[in-house]
């Protein structure tokens, strides 16, 4: 059910090296709260590690992800000195949760949005992103060729807020990466000490980079991807970026890219040691078992608690990151219930 690779590329020299301006900015925006961090005894005792921290990004600003954390610092940089009227737009591709955040601040702001999703994107999440006023279109193809159509899209009229990049995109996506940086400011203050490892679920790359800018290092880092979009884990094994064509039909939506990020590549290929590709089975026993500690996550932050579970079962992949039985692990559940239809059939079996 999982699969995983020592990091080829792993760069010893890598150094952690972020900063706090972005959490000094999201502190001050109104309805700033830190989000839990779970102290779980029952899974440090299941794991055979001393302490287990979910990071549960079950609610950012009224959002049920972290993505806002990116979108707002992105937004920030790159409207702050343009002019807002009623013709300007923002333009994203998305499964659902950074989507929504890209629409949540363009109403702030008074834009429009015109948000991209692939085929089979669960019509809650549809419904979520039109609820923020945004445009939303489904594109017949795969997450990676919404991400190419938005691309397309770009002219003086729509600027593209991606947290994705590619040659000749590149300052906006890496703006984004800076945004996530207060998820791992806030785990500073709330664990009480250092985490030892960490378990990161890996879209393009966007956040397993902030994982890598803060934690590189310090901690053992552990990316998860599904089995049929596993492209960090095949651009490992190759030694550069690489497609894994779709199309991804993997229960943990936020996760299906097929292509990393050309901007959080050479941070998460120097700053992590493993790789993993979970079956979806894994994330549906991980969202079963979290729900039975009482936390409500989606599909990916099960798949992150499932994958979590697996590698630390394996001697091997405890080696590689150094786990043992003291260490301080820290997993992030990056999503709230998105999906409640689904949600509720994984938990009930129905």
């Amino acid at each position: 059910m999982i699969e995983w690779i020592a990091n080829p590329l792993r760069d010893p020299s890598f150094e952690a090296h972020d900063d706090g301006a972005p959490v000094r900015f999201h502190r001050a925006l109104p309805g700033y709260e830190p989000t839990p961090l779970v102290d779980s005894p029952e899974l440090a005792a299941e794991w055979n590690v001393g302490r287990v921290l979910l990071k549960f990004e079950r609610e950012r600003f009224g959002l049920p992800a972290f993505k806002f954390l990116g979108v707002s610092w992105a937004a920030q940089r790159l409207l702050g000195d343009l002019p807002h009227d009623d013709g300007l737009e923002l333009v994203a591709a998305t499964d659902g949760n950074h989507g929504r955040a890209v629409a949540r601040v363009a109403r702030m702001a008074g834009l429009g949005a015109t948000i991209l999703v692939p085929a089979g994107t669960a019509q809650a999440r549809i419904d979520a992103i039109a609820s923020e006023g945004a445009t939303v279109h489904v594109v017949d193809g795969s997450y990676d060729d919404a991400v190419r159509l938005s691309a397309e899209l770009a002219d003086d009229g729509r600027l593209v807020l991606s947290d994705t990049s590619w040659p000749g995109y590149e300052e906006v996506p890496g703006w984004v990466i800076e945004g996530y940086a207060t998820i791992f400011h806030e785990v500073d203050e709330q664990a009480g000490g250092p985490v030892d490892v960490v378990f990161v679920p890996i879209g393009v790359g966007a956040l397993a980079a902030a994982a890598a800018r803060h934690l590189a290092g310090s901690a053992g880092l552990a990316g998860i991807e599904p089995v049929a979009a596993a492209c960090v884990l095949a651009s490992a094994r190759a030694g550069e970026i690489t497609e894994v064509p779709g199309p991804h039909g993997s229960i943990m939506a936020g996760l299906n890219a097929g292509l990393p990020s050309l901007v959080a590549w050479p941070l998460v290929s120097g700053g992590f040691d493993v790789f993993c590709a979970a079956e979806d089975e894994l994330a549906v026993e991980g969202t079963r078992r979290l729900h039975a500690l009482g936390i409500e996550g989606g599909e990916c932050s099960g798949g992150a608690a499932g994958a979590a579970a697996a590698l630390l079962a394996d001697q091997g992949a405890r080696e590689a990151l150094g786990a043992g039985p003291d260490s301080a692990v820290l997993v992030l559940l990056t999503e709230g219930v998105t999906d409640p239809e689904a949600f509720s059939r994984i938990v009930t079996g129905r």
